[in-house]
């Protein structure tokens, strides 16, 4: 079994809360100091930094989430000056209330180190070629994948999400040994191997890392049984750092948080309790070595459940189990968290009104679709079939440029859907 840090992935229970506890102590100090939304929230429940003397205080602050971070934008949940961020990201690009997410050279050195940990534990190394399929843009995904590919010394291929038979073209003539990309991109590409007559045992590949998206057993076989490879899940968001948050080991029984960044909780989403080991709730994270943008208690809207136990790899720090579903109206799809709040704001701009619409999910061929069906009402009826036509090519064009991929749009007749159901997300997962 290969460590990137031993000492540190095989610290003690101990060992790992004396850190969790210092760690949180010096950031929290930071963020009272520097950050106004912290600090007013501290003194809305009397708290000082310095009454941090256990856990137990710790779970007595507020949660925060997307919307606190959205309404502080751009700067004003940074910890540190603007002077000091070497990089900018963000969560969501051309979507109203966007949020911005600051990095400090220390925390992209951290963040290289997070992902370092996570290619060792599947096996990868120096030796190998990792090509990144993800896109490449304002948000964080790929940048901390090639960091951390970097860091262990492997080679990198750049290459983001392009067209499927140039993937592959790359894949075989540069001898990658590593794909890192979605699920769906990599089911994808075993569909156009088979269409151009590429065996994959011809190829390099050895190792798949997927993330970005929920995906199910059945779409681990079928990529580790087609591909020739073995697949593992990565978990992360832009929020936080990025992928590099946790990963699965060899004995893919579930994924570790790296418990010196960060803090996991399980709370019930709707009571807002804490919930004890093993129970299913939203999972919550504290990060304790961010220096530019660190988040207390940020409510991450995943739903998983947390394992203490040793894992039998060898590392100690605890595992939460694959994300399949959230507990708010966010839909993970090809890598992006959109809400059907987003999607509305759209159509409302287009139409000049507020439409009935449902948003749904499946997945076809490996690959998720998005279909938006719109009720024909007063505010988008037409007597002409050419001017219904313009408007759903409006709408049409006008998604799949927001979100980067082809979008369906449908009018359909008042009492198709259920009006009261946002979204219908006809996936399966597990």
């Amino acid at each position: 079994m290969e460590f990137w840090d031993q000492k540190i992935e095989c610290m003690s229970r101990d060992e790992i809360k004396q850190i969790q506890l210092e760690k949180l102590q010096a950031i929290l100090n930071r963020v009272y100091k520097n950050v106004r939304h912290y600090r007013k929230i501290f003194r809305e429940v009397d708290f000082m930094p310095e009454d941090l003397r256990a856990f137990s205080d710790f779970k007595s602050l507020p949660f925060i989430n997307r919307r606190d971070l959205s309404e502080n934008y751009p700067y004003d949940m940074f910890a540190v000056p603007l002077r000091e961020v070497v990089r900018l990201h963000t969560a969501s690009i051309n979507f109203e209330d966007p949020i911005v997410i600051g990095f400090t050279q220390n925390d992209i050195n951290n963040w290289a180190e997070l992902m370092a940990r996570n290619f060792t534990a599947v096996g990868i190394s120096k030796d190998d070629v990792v090509q990144i399929a993800l896109n490449f843009g304002i948000t964080t995904g790929p940048f901390g994948v090639q960091v951390g590919a970097e860091k262990i010394g492997a080679s990198v291929i750049p290459m983001s999400a392009g067209k499927f038979s140039a993937q592959i073209k790359i894949m075989r003539d540069f001898r990658t040994t590593v794909l890192v990309s979605t699920p769906t991109l990599a089911l994808s590409l075993v569909h156009e191997m088979e269409k151009m007559n590429i065996d994959p045992q011809s190829l390099s590949l050895k190792y798949g890392v997927f993330g970005s998206e929920p995906w199910s057993e059945n779409t681990r076989d079928a990529l580790e049984t087609k591909m020739h490879i073995t697949a593992t899940d990565t978990y992360g968001m832009t929020e936080l750092f990025g992928p590099g948050v946790a990963w699965e080991c060899p004995e893919k029984n579930g994924l570790h948080i790296a418990e010196d960044h960060f803090i996991p909780e399980i709370i019930d989403p709707v009571t807002l309790e804490s919930l004890p080991e093993g129970a299913e709730g939203e999972l919550v994270l504290t990060s304790v070595s961010k220096e530019a943008f660190p988040l207390i208690r940020f409510r991450t809207g995943d739903l998983s459940r947390i394992d203490y136990a040793p894992c039998a790899c060898g590392r100690t720090h605890c595992r939460i189990s694959r994300i399949f579903k959230r507990c708010d109206d966010v839909i993970v799809i090809r890598g992006m968290a959109i809400t059907q709040e987003q999607i509305g704001q759209v159509l409302t701009k287009a139409s000049g009104g507020t439409p009935v619409f449902q948003i749904q999910v499946a997945r076809v061929d490996g690959q998720d679709q998005m279909t938006v069906l719109i009720e024909i009402s007063d505010v988008n009826f037409f007597d002409e079939m050419k001017k219904q036509r313009r408007f759903v090519e409006k709408l049409h064009r006008e998604l799949s440029e927001l979100l980067g991929w082809e979008v369906t749009v449908r009018l359909v007749e008042p009492g198709t859907f259920d009006p009261l159901k946002k979204v219908l997300d006809q996936r399966r997962f597990q």
